[in-house]
């Protein structure tokens, strides 16, 4: 009788358990299509997201390589996501690796989530390794912070920042507005392309998660300099409220007795 019993009780947890897998894959795939990442960065592509029990598959092509990455991270992040596999594909031709239109792309996808720099208002063009800035920029700190973070891209040997300064201060805008409804999971997958683009940072050894748009780091950073730095670009995403950092720095070992 109690093995019919237990039979009995197993059976009814898994045919149970059945709609509430279901639940979840759909709400998965529907938290996707409706991430801030895949409404505006991606919004132009074509991805196809289906889960199966937690592990989600994409396919479909994407316009760049950035974009690749950036949905895989964006649904990395979203609760009750086990895996992903990523089959999206890059469609057209892409600069070579280290070329000066592979360097431009990276400097666009680098200013493209910071809300203290302007990706739209700042044209991007690069010859020999250096890269020429132009645009309007709100403030002589906007000026700056642009050229900051364009020094730090890879590859890229000087910056040459001709942007004008606006000759009456920006007004407010809603993108304030705007980044309070980002969801952590496209916060997460900025935070990550971001790092990914610098030379002075490592996305490798950067753990990212967030809640309720406060960002938490965890890690190793190869000194304080790259801890600060971490920092400063984790707080300047869009949608971000406050960040945490919980990096150790790595104290280097004197071989010197």
């Amino acid at each position: 009788m109690f093995p019919l019993t237990l039979a009995a009780v197993v059976s009814t947890l898994l045919i149970t358990s059945l709609p509430l897998q279901a639940s979840t894959d759909s709400r998965i795939e529907s938290s996707a299509a409706k991430s801030y990442t895949f409404k505006t960065t991606l919004k132009d592509d074509s991805i196809k997201t289906v889960s199966k029990d937690g592990i989600v598959t994409l396919t479909g092509t994407v316009a760049e390589t950035s974009h690749k990455s950036l949905a895989e991270d964006t649904v990395a992040s979203l609760p009750g996501v086990k895996s992903v596999d990523n089959q999206l594909v890059v469609s057209g031709e892409q600069p070579a690796e280290h070329s000066d239109g592979w360097i431009t792309m990276k400097v666009k996808t680098a200013l493209l989530f910071h809300r203290n720099v302007s990706a739209t208002g700042t044209t991007v063009y690069t010859k020999d390794g250096v890269v020429t800035l132009q645009g309007v920029a709100s403030s002589q700190a906007q000026k700056e912070l642009t050229t900051e973070y364009v020094k730090d891209i890879d590859n890229v040997k000087s910056v040459q920042n001709n942007m004008t300064i606006a000759s009456t201060p920006a007004t407010a805008t809603s993108e304030a507005t705007i980044g309070d409804k980002i969801d952590d999971a496209s916060i997460t997958a900025q935070v990550k392309s971001s790092l990914l683009s610098h030379r002075s940072t490592s996305a490798l050894h950067t753990g990212v998660s967030t809640m309720d748009g406060v960002v938490t780091l965890t890690g190793a950073a190869k000194n304080e300099a790259e801890k600060s730095l971490v920092t400063k670009l984790a707080t300047d995403i869009n949608g971000v409220t406050s960040v945490v950092n919980n990096m150790t720095v790595i104290v280097a070992v004197s071989s010197a007795q």
